[in-house]
């Protein structure tokens, strides 16, 4: 427990997103830096008394430390559908309501509120997406606002709701909420601490924040001391580095990266540091994708040499690779002189996948016959 709650502590958050065709993005990056860890050791520090990590909207819906809780009221979501005075034009009464019943009677998921409003709230509308009733948006504008949090999921991953005060623990409940800016300084401080290094947009994104309240917290960091000018060659724009970040003299690391890791989620700082392009394909139709469904960068050393597409099949208890592509090193000296070569690069792949399925509780790894990519017919190979 200590080194996934530390973990997270030192990341700052884990992204939720409800894709689940390898594994739950929030248990990912926790694997890529624990390797096979006890998943219920996070549903554990979620969903138990005294909780160590709770859900907010940071970067986007995440599990954050308690301790960040407070931080993070002023980057929660707004949007036109859950605007309170709107809903409450729409459906007089209907939060109050709502919040009493998860008062009386909560934790209780979506549904289960659902079925103890009137029909009416409870009816899911209409089209594509959601579909979310009054009563759920109802739900979901309490929680935006800080009123209601998840005091855990269920076995369908569905939200389930409880008054804020009762999950959080005493000493966070309890203490006065957070000025501002001290709020903004402290969030940027926890995203420089993560990145290492990084530009007002890499440290900006991190949580949320605007740009502007971000360089202002920034300039205080400086001052403090805690953050240090520097220059990154190719980057063309001002970088801070965190005094406490390190550079190894050499690098092993070896871990698939999901794409909504920290590593890799602002897309233009994958593509500065690694020389990644880098887009998933789940909101791309399928004769669009250049890379697969889901693909995951791999990264070996110090470097992303390749991504693959991966399934979880867990019908047949298989890790299913549907593509798997090798990167290049690009014109810089110093990344080609350090590059794995490619039978390393496969080797190194073949191996993170066996210990990936160990982990999912997966029989083995099985390259498809169709499988694209440049690496298929070689993993295909070393995987056999």
């Amino acid at each position: 427990m200590r080194h996934v709650t530390g973990t997270i502590e030192r990341l700052g958050l884990l992204q939720i997103d409800s894709v689940n065709v390898l594994a739950r993005a929030h248990l990912l990056p926790l694997f890529a830096r624990l390797g096979p860890y006890d998943t219920t050791l996070l549903d554990r520090a979620a969903g138990r008394h005294p909780r160590r990590v709770v859900e907010a909207w940071a970067h986007e819906a995440s599990f954050v430390p308690v301790t960040t809780y407070p931080l993070v009221a002023g980057t929660r979501r707004r949007w036109a559908g859950m605007d309170p005075l709107a809903l409450e034009e729409r459906n007089p009464g209907l939060q109050r309501r709502v919040r009493d019943i998860v008062a009386a009677r909560g934790p209780l998921t979506g549904r289960d509120v659902e079925a103890l409003v009137d029909p009416l709230h409870a009816e899911r509308s209409d089209g594509w997406g959601w579909r979310w009733s009054a009563a759920k948006v109802a739900l979901e504008t309490l929680f935006d606002a800080g009123e209601l949090t998840a005091s855990s999921r269920n076995a369908q991953f569905e939200r389930v709701y409880d008054l804020t005060s009762r999950v959080l623990p005493g000493h966070v409940r309890d203490q006065p909420a957070p000025d501002p800016q001290d709020a903004v300084r402290e969030l940027t401080r926890i995203a420089a601490r993560a990145h290492g290094v990084g530009t007002v947009r890499c440290l900006a994104d991190y949580f949320r924040i605007g740009q502007r309240a971000t360089r202002l917290a920034i300039d205080e960091l400086v001052e403090e001391g805690e953050l240090v000018p520097v220059t990154v060659p190719g980057w063309g724009r001002p970088a801070w580095l965190h005094v406490a970040a390190r550079v190894p003299r050499r690098t092993a690391a070896r871990a698939l990266l999901a794409p909504f890791d920290p590593l890799v989620w602002e897309r233009r700082r994958v593509l500065d540091l690694f020389g990644m392009h880098y887009r998933i394909g789940i909101y791309t139709p399928a004769h669009r994708r250049t890379h697969g469904y889901y693909p995951l960068p791999f990264l070996l050393g110090e470097h992303l040499v390749a991504r693959v597409d991966l399934k979880h099949d867990r019908d047949a208890g298989l890790v299913r690779v549907r593509g798997a592509y090798a990167e290049e090193p690009g014109p810089d000296a110093a990344a080609r002189a350090t590059w794995p070569t490619p039978p390393d690069v496969v080797a190194g792949l073949a191996a993170e996948l066996a210990t990936t399925a160990q982990w999912l509780g997966a029989g083995g790894v099985a390259v498809d016959d169709d499988a694209e990519g440049d690496l298929a017919r070689p993993l295909r190979a070393e995987l056999d």
